[in-house]
């Protein structure tokens, strides 16, 4: 009994099934792959590729975006059988609950709340920077102090930008809040559309980018080490892949809503693998374009691919329009999922007792976590609002690396503590497959600077303050005296 307790599968899994209160499930594969695809493609390629290309990789953030999904990939093996075996809402979270004990399950739940709140408040701050362009050439433009956050980080310092706060990126955020209370399945429809849309869109970019391609651009395709690790280089090749690994996280979305789709067993496994390909092979397009437009150095821009179409002389005003249109539309289907599946990690740690039990009362109405989701909705819209880019970024890889070494190594545990237990989907070659992943997160974890490793512990502190004072005291497991 207590921070090691472990919850058994079994368990799990007939929470889950139990009746009155629970999630609906209305999602099949189209709509659990769309919503992967969607939550992937949003600020991986609209807003990080120029930044990283800019700042650490040059056009090798190709290379980045390659390692970022072979981390990703072994790791999907890892999520496939726990996402087969533990069907429920929580995601990482519940695997590491029923692996590793609370004291982890809690960790994880809390640096995935890095993962999900600020990248949807990230994804929002880009949104935001996409709209006011596309506005802008329209001859609309906001007073300048409702355009961005009121400061900014500043490699050691706080810089005061004079503005007063990200009035689109609030805006889009609440209104991504207001449409996930309404329905999952009404978010699902719409986020379908959109994302078969924008994939559309961004194979036209890709194919009508790549005819005016500078291959001149592309040399040297490393550029080399400018002094110190991560400045270009293949040490910038690694950083960039580290903080590139945050454009996956829908990855993770997929497998927070197995409580909303059918068949969970066979729907998410299948999901995922088909997200990873899809996502993988776009990024990899997108970035050779871009790099090969314009100059890595003139790509740290918030609109890298608009951007770098501006700098071709030939006439692409309407591919410039295409652009936009799929951010301001395709960003949208990212906030949706990177809120989504907060809600659902909420859901799952407040069912456990460790978060007030009102985030898991659900609308008799709609069927939805109503209270977890105006919530999240609250937090991330103050942050998008009045967090700068940068220090969004990095904090949210860590994060997900984390969870994602703690999910590999989790298949490692239960191998030995549960063999004989039903596994629907198995991940091949262990231990080779879990130890792969737990050591690409962990290399590309000490990939990122030494500041992002504190703000990350200073998360971590906040985070075991709140257990101690909440979640352990209240946790359903720990009251009723289960043995670890």
């Amino acid at each position: 009994m207590g921070i090691w307790s472990r919850k058994s599968v079994a368990v799990m899994r007939q929470e889950a099934g139990a009746g009155g209160g629970h999630l609906r499930r209305s999602l099949g594969v189209v709509s659990l792959t769309a919503f992967g695809v969607g939550s992937t493609i949003g600020a991986g390629i609209f807003v990080l590729t120029g930044a990283e290309a800019a700042h650490h990789a040059g056009p090798a953030v190709t290379f980045s975006f390659m390692l970022a999904s072979l981390a990703c990939f072994f790791a999907g093996l890892c999520y496939a059988e726990f996402a087969a075996m533990v069907p429920v809402a929580g995601s990482a979270y519940s695997y590491a609950y029923a692996t590793m004990g609370e004291l982890v399950a809690w960790i994880i739940g809390w640096c995935i709340s890095l993962e999900y709140v600020f990248s949807a408040a990230l994804v929002a701050i880009g949104w935001s920077g996409y709209a006011q362009s596309a506005f802008g050439d329209l001859g609309f433009h906001l007073p300048q102090v409702l355009t961005a956050a009121p400061f900014r980080w500043q490699t050691d310092h706080v810089v005061i930008t004079g503005t007063w706060v990200d009035l689109p990126a609030v805006l889009v955020t609440i209104g991504c809040t207001l449409l996930l209370v309404f329905s999952t399945r009404q978010s699902a429809i719409v986020n379908t559309i959109i994302v078969s849309a924008k994939v559309a869109a961004i194979i036209i970019i890709v194919v009508v980018g790549a005819h005016y391609v500078n291959p001149a651009n592309w040399h040297p395709f490393v550029p080399p080490n400018t002094g110190g690790y991560g400045n270009f280089g293949w040490t910038g090749v690694a950083t960039a892949a580290g903080v590139v690994f945050f454009s996956y996280i829908g990855f993770d979305g997929i497998s927070t809503l197995a409580e909303d789709c059918h068949h969970p067993q066979r729907t998410i496994p299948l999901s995922l693998f088909l997200a990873l390909a899809i996502c993988t092979a776009l990024y990899v397009g997108v970035s050779l374009v871009v790099t090969g437009l314009t100059h890595y150095t003139g790509l740290d821009v918030p609109d890298p691919i608009y951007h770098a179409l501006s700098a071709v002389r030939a006439d692409l005003g309407w591919l410039k329009a295409l652009v936009a249109v799929v951010a301001v539309f395709g960003l949208i289907s990212v906030i949706l999922l990177s809120l989504l599946g907060q809600v659902r990690i909420l859901y799952a740690m407040g069912r456990d007792g460790l978060l007030p039990a009102a985030l898991t009362r659900t609308s008799p109405r709609f069927g939805t976590p109503h209270i977890g989701t105006l919530w999240t909705g609250a937090v991330a819209a103050l942050t998008a609002g009045f967090t700068p880019l940068d220090v969004l970024t990095e904090l949210i890889s860590i994060g997900t690396l984390l969870a994602f070494a703690m999910v590999c190594a989790g298949i490692l545990v239960l191998r030995k503590t549960d063999p004989h237990h039903e596994r629907p989907f198995r991940t091949p070659w262990v231990p080779l497959v879990p130890v792969a992943g737990v050591l690409c997160c962990l290399y590309l974890m000490y990939s990122l600077p030494i500041y992002t490793w504190k703000r990350l512990l200073y998360w971590l502190l906040i985070g075991i303050l709140l257990y101690v004072a909440y979640g352990y005291r209240h946790s359903k497991l720990t009251r009723a005296g289960a043995a670890p």
